[in-house]
């Protein structure tokens, strides 16, 4: 019989419970079955299985498991005190232990790692150092001695008996140095240097005071003779040199490649072309403009790399070359594309040409030091100017009425304004602090924009000498090249730091920071920077010798070619086609891209 509690604390028998669960479930049926049952008055049978869940549990087999103890034996405190392990703060033993004990772990399993030698006592990372009484400074002392010289004094030597044997490392060059320290060791001071006597104060003409020599100094600043000899031979040949660059210019020749100068109706190549499907005579531009694709010409001729190119004003159908063999070519754009005619005339590489408005003359400048006025069609040399100075670039101003006047930017920081008709200076523009780079008309001509070394922008009114306008950041970087827009409202620089900035060209001649033109490498090269007629894009080469074309409205890289093997240091857009560009590099070649 099992005994259970309720929760009222009171205990009763699983028989009171059966009957309990009898009258309850009888509670649960109908009122006519009550009747009956109390009218036959036998007790109704209740299903065992209804109180299963009261029954006790029966017992069944159990299952038994072996205790294993997988942790290897350790230091526990019974085991030190039975002498089965040491006490390692002990400092006596009162018994013979086993090796087995002494090297055992204090804690946990043994590493298998872990040598004798690591197990060994220690108090420093690298071993143990026995105490010694060294104060701070001798130690450093000796620490210093023994990286400089290789030895050092035995710390458990006693100081009152030094010998040979009193010092670690290397002995031989202690008993060299005699045992001396870094801080012993140097130049021992000796007798003062004596100068040579040289009067008394008052004596001006003998006295030599503080600037008499010592008396063991040599006087070894004179050539000899065979070496004195040489220097004046040298200093004689640069004298000579000298005055042959101040002598008259290189002679002027020119020579004409096509077998006629003149047609059958007396026309020269100057004349503009009619057979080649467009107008060239006016100064329409196409509507649309496109990306060039691929390379449809080359002009060679040019010995050395190709410094500037310049299309025929207006028609565009001659192209102009200046290169760094000394020589200026003129070519065909059209029909056969021939070299037309090579002028010769200066000494050293031409740095910059410029046509006058009607594309008859034209000037150069050169590294010789001089600017020559060329007759386009007959290849003669009109006139020459020069200031003894580099001119790194040149412009006829384009009014009209004052074509006979021109401005050339000087390696002097002057822009030289001459007169051709005189062949004199007519005007200095003297206000920049480095060499000038470019000269560029602005304004319907009343302006002009020049840049230089010193990293600014300058506007001037033509013919006044005081820049008007002064454009310096320190974020600005020298602009070596500088392209007027078709519309003439904005200036393209190309900027030292890999960028094409854009100016406005009109009134404030600010900078329009939503338009920079990124993504190509130019830096230290003055590569040309050029639009297309439409102002659709902006195309310039760069120092990888590619030809870069922008989008001028959302200023992406569209297009990239490669043009040139060496440096791309020039791009035009032709003026009177829809994607005809003209490249030209420092591998001395000239092409055309459609």
């Amino acid at each position: 019989m099992w005994i259970s509690k309720d929760f009222s604390g009171k205990t009763f028998t699983t028989s009171k419970m059966a009957a309990t669960m009898g009258s309850l479930v009888s509670y649960g049926s109908d009122s006519d079955s009550d009747n009956e049952t109390q009218c036959n008055g036998s007790p109704e049978k209740i299903d065992p299985e209804a109180l299963a869940h009261l029954q006790p549990l029966k017992s069944g087999q159990t299952l038994s498991l072996a205790l294993l103890n997988s942790a290897p034996e350790v230091a526990v405190k019974e085991a030190v005190e039975t002498g089965v392990h040491l006490d390692p703060s002990l400092k006596e033993v009162t018994f013979n232990p086993s090796y087995e004990t002494m090297f055992a772990p204090e804690f946990g399993p043994v590493n298998p790692y872990r040598s004798q030698q690591m197990a060994a006592p220690r108090n420093m990372l690298s071993g143990y150092a026995e105490p010694a009484h060294v104060n701070d400074f001798m130690f450093e002392q000796q620490r210093r001695t023994f990286s400089t010289f290789g030895y050092a004094l035995d710390p458990s030597v006693d100081t009152s008996q030094i010998s040979s044997n009193s010092y670690i490392g290397a002995v031989d060059e202690a008993e060299k140095k005699k045992g001396l320290t870094v801080f012993e060791v140097g130049p021992k001071k000796t007798d003062k240097r004596k100068k040579v006597q040289g009067g008394e104060a008052d004596d001006i003409d003998n006295y030599l005071g503080p600037w008499a020599k010592y008396v063991d100094e040599k006087d070894g600043a004179k050539p000899s003779e065979e070496e004195q000899k040489e220097l004046d031979e040298i200093t004689a040949k640069r004298q000579k040199k000298g005055r042959n660059e101040e002598e008259a210019p290189a002679e002027e020749k020119t020579i004409l490649h096509v077998k006629d100068a003149y047609d059958y109706q007396g026309r020269s190549y100057l004349h503009v072309p009619q057979d080649v499907g467009i107008n060239l005579r006016t100064a329409d531009t196409p509507d649309k403009c496109y990306l060039p694709k691929k390379q449809i010409h080359v002009w060679t001729g040019h010995t050395k790399g190709v410094s500037a190119i310049r299309l025929f004003p207006v028609s565009g159908h001659l192209l102009l070359s200046c290169s760094m063999d000394c020589k200026i070519k003129l070519w065909e754009v059209y029909n056969e594309r021939r070299c037309v005619r090579t002028f010769i005339g200066h000494s050293k590489a031409v740095r910059d040409i410029c046509f006058n408005n009607t594309g008859s003359q034209y000037m150069s400048a050169g590294y010789d030091r001089y600017l020559k006025l060329w007759d386009t069609e007959t290849g003669q040399c009109i006139s020459r100017f020069t200031n003894r100075k580099v001119p790194y670039c040149v412009k006829f101003n384009p009014d009209e009425d004052k074509q006979n006047l021109f401005v050339a930017g000087m390696s002097d920081k002057k822009i030289v304004q001459w007169d051709v008709r005189t062949g004199e200076v007519v005007q200095e523009y003297d206000r920049h602090l480095g060499a000038v780079n470019t000269i560029t008309f602005v304004d319907e001509n009343r302006r002009f924009v020049s840049t230089s070394d010193d990293k600014s922008l300058r506007v001037w009114e033509w013919d006044i000498p005081v820049d008007f306008k002064y454009i310096a950041e320190p974020s600005m970087h020298s602009m070596p090249a500088v392209t007027l827009s078709p519309n003439g409202k904005w200036l393209a620089c190309q900027s030292m730091d890999n960028q094409i900035l854009i100016f406005g060209a009109q009134n404030r001649f600010r900078l329009n920071k939503k338009k920079i033109f990124k993504g190509h490498m130019v830096a230290g090269y003055a590569c040309q920077v050029d639009f297309s007629p439409d102002m659709s894009y902006v195309v310039s080469g760069d120092a990888d010798g590619k030809l870069n074309i922008w989008d001028w409205k959302t200023t992406k890289l569209y297009h990239r070619i490669k043009a040139h093997d060496k440096v791309c240091i020039s791009a035009l857009w032709h003026p009177h086609e829809t994607s005809k560009v003209i490249t030209c590099g420092w591998d001395g070649q000239i092409k055309l891209w459609d």
